[in-house]
């Protein structure tokens, strides 16, 4: 057996393992970055979602330096070789697809490429080592400490990768039962999370739908039915190929083809469109279909055998929008099916035309040093413009609980507003092992926060974070719980985050281009924001705004305490903004 030495291995190119590679290479560690098909970037990429899951305030704050370059390139690409505008018509930045469920929908191999282009110098240097088609299959653990992970190819051929940490960023946690992990599946007992939408009983098999998405092209006047998928009625008379949401033909919200639907409805086809014939001079639109008809809820993603089924359900639903579909131009409501859709199986890179692998929304989770609950973020139970602080934030993230149906339970659905919350470094740590972190949706959540943290830039701040914290580690020669409950070492692997461009905390007006974003993100951290004051009301820090005496009290107090904590002599600020505080806040860290 062939075998590697780094000193971060990243099992699993996921969002989150890209983002980890990211944080760990830039910080000077050696990676080794493995990856089960033939494409990085998970669900943005070989899952198909490549109309990102933000949250509304992405284009000003809430993504890390890093994801925003990725965005950035992204538009860059289609500046580039399309012509398109800089701008949309309502002054927004690029959207390509000009799809509505995000501000930046694109083609998947355009993230596969921007990916590469991020990774390729480390990769021409030596220092970035990818194994593509390859998933763990075992891994060996002394005590608390995993020593090595065997990796097999789609070949049959196995590679055995030893290293310092191991980083689970696969997107069903598959590292987690062969390093022997403690994890949780499914849903957790109203008493054991106390979250007040958790369900009495426990049950480990109710994990989210996986979706198998694909691309279809408009193209008017023309016929490009596929054959009938295998067991077509029977997901049809399930009642799953609909383009009414919350309900049956006579309930919910009933979605047009191109048109209008229901009262606030959008049409169903740029809803992802990924492409926008009119905005990028080009021949036809493009638009990718992840829809709750696609979403698989059968059986469980852990299950092998659900896959093919799953795919069947998928093509079941194309062979329904070209066959039985509604059609919006049907006068007398007797028109059915859309022919003119062609599956475009080249934008998936597969013959049959969906995505490479499904997107997964739920696997494995971590038993770690903290788990978020539904109480942390939901708006519910916030008094603040925040959700509850954690002192021990490496990451931010804004997404409401958003379950799609379930395993065993597909009457259940919630979307649940949140505030915008934080990544807690102790949920990316387990219980043992010792050199094992999560970096991405193995992290300590419960089965409804899992529903907000799995959106794309969430994970990618938690696998930049998990990459970061590993390569801290190595440079220091400490454990990841030494930073966990050192408060030196917090507060110092804190500040190299908000150094780097990663915002740990909500300062909208502050992002990490402005010149005081590092000590206003450690200063909030830190408790800076005095509760129940209208800062407390709002994400805005106000820099320059005049502070009462309570709020420079209490911000007085969270400067004395950082410096405490960073080994710096504290002094008092005679601040009467936040702005004077954070200046002089800069003066004694650098």
């Amino acid at each position: 057996m062939k075998g590697l030495e780094t000193e971060i291995a990243i099992i699993g190119g996921s969002l989150g393992g890209v983002a980890a590679a990211l944080g760990a290479l830039e910080a000077g560690a050696r990676v080794v970055l493995t990856e089960s098909t033939d494409w990085l970037g998970g669900q943005l990429t070989s899952q198909g979602v490549s109309a990102p899951d933000e949250h509304p305030l992405i284009e000003r704050f809430g993504g890390t330096v890093r994801y925003n370059e990725l965005r950035a390139r992204v538009r860059r690409h289609y500046h580039e070789h399309y012509g398109a505008p800089a701008t949309m018509p309502d002054g927004l930045p690029l959207n390509p697809g000009n799809g509505w469920v995000s501000r930046l929908c694109f083609e998947p191999r355009v993230g596969v490429a921007v990916i590469g282009e991020m990774l390729r110098p480390y990769a021409e240097s030596g220092q970035l080592t990818v194994l593509y088609h390859h998933t763990p299959v075992a891994a060996a653990v002394s005590g608390r400490t995993v020593q090595n992970v065997t990796l097999r190819h789609h070949s049959g051929e196995q590679v055995e990768v030893g290293a310092t940490f191991f980083l689970d960023a696969t997107d069903l946690g598959d590292l987690l039962p062969l390093c022997g992990a403690p994890f949780v599946t499914g849903a957790e007992a109203r008493a054991d999370t106390g979250e007040p939408h958790a369900p009495l009983q426990a049950n480990p098999a109710e994990t989210q739908a996986m979706t198998y998405g694909f691309a279809l092209e408009l193209r008017p006047g023309e016929h490009h039915v596929i054959p009938k998928p295998e067991r077509y009625e029977a997901f049809r008379d399930a009642g799953l190929y609909t383009l009414t949401l919350g309900g049956d033909e006579t309930g919910g919200r009933r979605f047009g083809m191109f048109g209008p639907g229901d009262a606030g409805c959008l049409p169903f086809w740029s809803y992802r469109r990924l492409l926008d014939a009119q905005l990028l001079n080009v021949p036809h639109d493009v638009a990718l279909i992840n829809w709750s008809s696609n979403d698989y809820f059968w059986r469980s993603a852990l299950d092998e055998n659900a896959h093919a089924e799953a795919k069947a359900q998928a093509l079941g639903f194309l062979y329904w929008l070209q066959t039985e579909a509604p059609r919006d131009d049907a006068h007398d409501n007797s028109g059915t099916g859309y022919p003119e859709l062609r599956l475009r199986a080249d934008v998936m890179d597969t013959p049959d035309g969906l995505s490479k692998a499904p997107y997964i929304r739920e696997g494995r989770r971590l038993r770690a040093h903290r788990r978020v609950s539904e109480t942390d973020i939901s708006a519910a139970f916030q008094k603040g413009a925040r959700a509850s602080p954690f002192n021990d934030a490496v990451g931010v993230g804004w997404y409401p609980i958003d379950l799609h149906r379930c395993v065993g339970n597909p009457d259940t659905a919630l979307f649940e507003p949140t505030r915008p919350f934080q990544v807690p470094l102790s949920s990316l740590l387990p219980l043992r092992p010792d050199n094992l972190l999560a970096a991405g949706k193995a992290m300590g959540t419960t089965h409804l926060t899992n529903g907000a943290y799995r959106l794309h830039p969430v994970e990618w701040a938690v696998g930049e974070a998990a990459g970061a914290l590993a390569a801290h580690c190595l440079q220091e020669a400490c454990a990841p719980l030494e930073v966990l409950q050192t408060r030196s070492q917090l507060s110092r692997f804190q500040l190299s985050l908000v150094r780097n461009g990663t915002p740990i905390a909500w300062t909208v007006d502050v992002p990490p281009e402005h010149p005081l974003f590092v000590p206003a993100q450690l200063l909030v951290v830190a408790g800076g924001i005095a509760p129940g004051s209208e800062r407390d009301g709002r994400l805005e820090l106000d820099l320059e705004a005049p502070l009462n005496f309570g709020e420079r009290q209490t911000l007085s107090h969270a400067a004395s305490g950082l410096l405490t904590d960073l080994g710096v002599p504290p002094a008092p600020p005679k601040a009467q903004t936040w702005g004077e505080a954070c200046r002089w806040l800069l003066t004694r860290l650098y």
